[in-house]
């Protein structure tokens, strides 16, 4: 009987561990509908004019991460473009000497406003799935002061300024997409089941296959100044 016993309570005990290293299923969202498609492109060319907006107020420098005095980042771009965004009032909540965590700047996490928030698939709270790139030559190349628009030499309709990434982060927190021209390209489509919507830096949105697009045509927009100039339906897999 004891024998028994204890066969079923080491049964139990791996079944329990198992299912603890089993991945929870994901449920299946539906096809995204037209409405949220258009929510989502209408959110990006928001965010680009925003962006414009900002830099026009700014004589001609763009918004970027805030940093310390060694360089390190403390609040993205995103909280930048707040006021561009009728959200001045949350701006003022910002410090923007702290780093995106500290007890002052976690307070307005819930605050995230409408236009960063997912259109289809849940976050958690305070998370956007709206980046922009960095890294040598992007539209948010860290450790340089760009200016708008003569920093984007290739054109302001050839050069990405945000997409929908794969994965999402904490609005306020500086979070970008690492691209480099010898790594693969970032993950992007965690809206839209690997599709994506990207805004240029002239606010036109423009949808790409991930299926489809051409990862080396696509890496083209993605610089702003190295002079070479992308085939839309090619880069973006729309053909």
């Amino acid at each position: 009987m004891k024998t028994a016993l204890l066969a079923v309570v080491l049964t139990t005990a791996s079944l329990v561990s198992l299912a603890a290293l089993t991945p929870k299923e994901t449920k299946k969202l539906p096809p995204p509908t037209e409405i949220e498609l258009k929510a989502s492109q209408k959110n990006l060319k928001q965010i680009a004019l925003a962006v414009i907006g900002h830099s026009d107020t700014a004589n001609g420098m763009m918004p970027r991460d805030t940093t310390d005095k060694d360089g390190k980042p403390l609040l993205s771009w995103r909280v930048a473009i707040l006021p561009e965004l009728g959200e001045a009032d949350l701006y003022e909540q910002f410090k923007l000497d702290e780093p995106w965590d500290s007890k002052t700047n976690m307070a307005p996490i819930e605050k995230m406003p409408k236009v960063f928030a997912p259109t289809r698939v849940k976050a958690e709270k305070g998370e956007t799935f709206y980046r922009g790139f960095t890294g040598a030559d992007t539209a948010f190349e860290a450790g340089k002061q760009l200016t708008f628009p003569a920093s984007f030499t290739d054109g302001l309709s050839n050069t990405i300024l945000v997409v929908e990434a794969g994965e999402p982060c904490i609005w306020m927190k500086p979070g970008d997409l690492a691209y480099a021209a010898d790594k693969p390209l970032p993950k992007l489509g965690g809206l839209f089941d690997g599709d994506f919507h990207a805004v240029m830096a002239d606010a036109s949105v423009h949808t790409g296959s991930g299926m489809k697009m051409d990862a080396d045509e696509f890496r083209k927009p993605i610089t702003r100044s190295d002079g070479m100039v992308m085939d839309f339906e090619t880069a973006f897999g729309i053909g």
